[in-house]
C-alpha cells in the first residue's frame, strides 16, 4: 500500500516541477499552441499557449514508478510492459506536437503516421503481454472468468488489445479540448484502476492475478497511481485558464494507459464505464460526421466533440469542464461499484 502513496507523491511533485519548467522553457522560446480554425471563436485567444505539457505527464508516471518500485525492489513484467506503452504513446504525441509547433501550424503527423506510430505501440504491446506473460483472453468484464463464452485465444485477444488502445488514445485526444477537462476526467478514471489493481493483489484467489509469486495487481495500482499524481500535478497549471497545454504527447498517453490498465486486469469492458465521458465525446464526433456525410451536410450537434456543442449553447467553458468532470467522477465511481458488487457475488456475500 505504502508503494502506491510514495508513486503518487513522487509524480505530484516531479509532474507539477516539471510543467513549471516546461512553461518557462517553452515560453522564453515562444513555442506555443496553434489554434485550429475550427473551435469557438472564444478559443482564439488561446493561441501561442506553450504545449507539450504531457513530456511532464508522462515522465512523472515513469520516473515515480520505478524509484517506488526501487525502494520494494518489486517490477513485474506487466507493470514494465504497461509503463513502457504509456512512454510509447507519448512519444509519437511529442513528434505530432513538434511538428506542430515548429511549423507554426496546428498540422502535425498526417493521420497515417501518427496512426502508424499508434498501431506500432499497441501491436507491440500485446503481442509481448500475450507471449511474455499469463495473459487470460476472455472478454472480461470485472475478472478474466466472468464471460467464458468470450474466449478470444491469443491472436484475438491482441486483435482486440490493438482496437482498444488506439480507440482510447483518439478518445482522451478529442476530448483534450478545454482547459484541464482531459486531465480532470483521467485523474477519476486512473483513481478507478488504482482501486481495482488494489483490490486484485488483495484478493489473488478471486482474480488469478498472481504469477509464480509476483503480484502484479499491486504493481498495476501503481502505475495507476503514479498517472493520478502526475494528472494532479500538470492540472495545477493546465486548470482554466491554461497555462500549458498536454498536447498529444498526454492524451495519447493516458488513453494508451487507460486501456493497457484495463486489458492487463482483464476489466477490459468495464472500462467505457469508467472512461465514459472519453466514449461520449468519440460517439459525437462519429456521429456528426455520419450526418454529415448520409444526410446532405446535416449537423446533430452545433459542433463536434461535444464539449463544443455545449460552448455554442452559452454554457461558460468553465461550466462544461465542471461538469463533464463530474460526469466522469460518476462514472469512474458506478465502475468502481459494478467490480465491487461482482467480487461480492463471486465470494457468496452477495447472493
Amino acid at each position: 500500500m505504502i508503494r502506491i502513496f510514495i508513486a503518487a507523491l513522487i509524480a505530484v511533485a516531479v509532474s507539477s516541477a516539471g510543467t513549471w519548467f516546461l512553461i518557462q522553457f517553452l515560453t522564453d522560446r515562444s513555442l506555443g499552441q496553434p489554434i485550429h480554425d475550427d473551435v469557438p471563436e472564444g478559443h482564439m485567444k488561446k493561441a501561442g499557449t506553450p504545449t507539450m505539457g504531457g513530456i511532464a505527464i508522462v515522465l512523472a508516471a515513469v520516473v515515480s514508478y520505478f524509484i517506488s518500485g526501487y525502494y520494494r525492489g518489486i517490477y513485474t513484467v506487466r507493470g514494465i510492459l504497461v509503463i513502457g506503452a504509456i512512454a510509447g504513446a507519448g512519444l509519437v504525441g511529442f513528434l505530432d506536437d513538434y511538428i506542430k509547433v515548429r511549423n507554426e501550424r496546428n498540422v502535425g503527423l498526417n493521420k497515417r503516421a501518427k496512426m502508424v506510430g499508434l498501431l506500432t505501440v499497441a501491436i507491440l504491446f500485446a503481442v509481448l503481454v500475450v507471449t511474455q506473460t499469463e495473459q487470460h483472453t476472455q472478454l472480461s468484464f470485472t475478472r478474466f472468468d466472468n464471460f467464458s463464452w468470450g474466449e478470444l485465444g491469443q491472436l484475438g485477444w491482441a486483435i482486440w488489445a490493438v482496437f482498444l488502445i488506439t480507440g482510447f488514445s483518439n478518445g482522451v485526444n478529442l476530448t483534450d479540448g478545454l482547459d484541464g477537462l482531459a486531465a480532470g476526467a483521467g485523474i477519476f478514471a486512473f483513481s478507478a484502476f488504482v482501486v481495482v489493481g488494489f483490490w486484485t493483489f488483495r484478493h489473488p484467489e478471486v482474480y488469478d492475478l498472481v504469477v509464480g509469486q509476483q503480484p502484479f495487481g499491486l504493481d498495476l495500482a501503481v502505475i495507476a497511481a503514479a498517472m493520478v499524481g502526475a494528472l494532479a500535478g500538470f492540472l495545477w497549471w493546465n486548470t482554466s485558464p491554461a497555462k500549458i497545454f498536454m498536447g498529444d504527447t498526454g492524451s495519447l498517453a493516458i488513453g494508451t494507459g487507460l486501456a493497457c490498465l484495463a486489458l492487463t486486469t482483464n476489466t477490459a469492458l468495464l472500462l467505457p464505464i469508467v472512461g465514459a465521458l472519453f466514449v461520449t465525446e468519440t460517439v459525437s464526433v462519429m456521429l456528426q460526421v455520419g450526418s454529415f456525410r448520409l444526410f446532405g451536410g446535416k449537423r446533430i450537434f452545433r459542433m463536434a466533440p461535444i464539449h463544443h456543442h455545449f460552448e455554442l449553447g452559452g454554457w461558460p467553458e468553465v461550466t462544461v469542464i465542471v461538469r463533464f468532470w463530474m460526469m466522469s467522477a460518476a462514472c469512474s465511481a458506478a465502475g468502481i461499484g459494478l467490480f465491487y458488487r461482482d467480487f461480492l457475488v463471486v465470494t457468496g456475500s452477495l447472493s
